[in-house]
């Protein structure tokens, strides 16, 4: 039986795929334990500067897999709860980890898969790819950062009507609503994510580390506390060979060449 989630690492690029074709990649335990150890590694791997989120087959992720509630259903709660715990270190994993997290969107994007997908720093999604919170059809809320994210993306009212309606929508819809970066034609995708992961990868991966800091940090701290926090980080990253670098290719009218240090 192949792995469910699988891990292919092309210089600085880590691509994490979601391996469950058959069941449009829907979360199971085995999944997300495995999700969460791929994650520690490309964290921990200072190699990787830019890293890619996608899903094998038909779509990217359709939501937990139903077909295990419904035969674990007479211990579901221990069941459901292992399972989320679990897929929740992998989210907070891929939310702090101090590189850019590329979603790869394709399909079906549904429940667990949209709530990973808004987790994630940048989405690109391909025309062809449909939306839908979900969870509120199976008479359950939301879990996977959804409620978190969610209202940061869209707004507290959208997000209500996303999570209480739980309607499909298509890619323009999501890039309206601000859940998606770009949408592109369904052929188009994977060289588009590739092309971003690999600008991303020969960027300043300290300075990304920062940014993605700073930006998380600013729904929680106040002004002041985000200036200082801004001070302390600009000041930090002078220290780095890649700042020298910048400085010294903007000075010389060239382009920078960074190497993450």
């Amino acid at each position: 039986m192949a792995d469910p989630v699988l891990l292919k690492k092309d210089g600085a690029i880590a691509v994490i795929t979601l391996n469950r074709p058959d069941v449009l990649n829907a979360l199971s335990i085995e999944m997300a334990e495995l999700l969460c150890e791929i994650c520690w590694e490309i964290e921990a791997d200072q190699s990787i500067r830019a890293v890619i989120v996608n899903g094998a087959g038909k779509g990217f992720q359709a939501g937990g897999d139903v077909a295990s509630f419904h035969s674990e259903i007479k211990r579901i709660g221990e069941h459901a709860g292992r399972m989320i715990d679990t897929y929740h270190v992998a989210v907070k994993t891929l939310v702090r980890m101090p590189k850019p997290v590329i979603g790869q969107l394709h399909g079906a994007v549904a429940g667990a898969g949209m709530s990973l997908a808004m987790n994630l720093d940048l989405a690109i999604a391909a025309k062809g790819t449909v939306f839908t919170l979900a969870y509120a059809n199976l008479g359950t809320s939301p879990d996977g950062g959804s409620t978190f994210f969610l209202p940061r993306l869209v707004g507290r009212r959208r997000a209500m009507e996303i999570a209480l309606l739980s309607e499909r929508f298509d890619a323009d819809r999501a890039y309206e609503l601000g859940l998606v970066n770009r949408v592109v034609p369904d052929d188009a995708i994977a060289k588009e994510v590739m092309g971003l992961a690999e600008q991303l990868a020969k960027g300043p991966t300290q300075a990304y580390a920062k940014t993605k800091m700073l930006i998380d940090q600013s729904f929680e701290n106040d002004l002041a506390t985000q200036l200082e926090a801004e001070r302390t980080n600009f000041v930090s990253s002078t220290s780095t060979k890649d700042f020298q670098e910048g400085v010294d290719a903007f000075v010389n009218k060239r382009r920078p060449v960074f190497r993450g240090e």
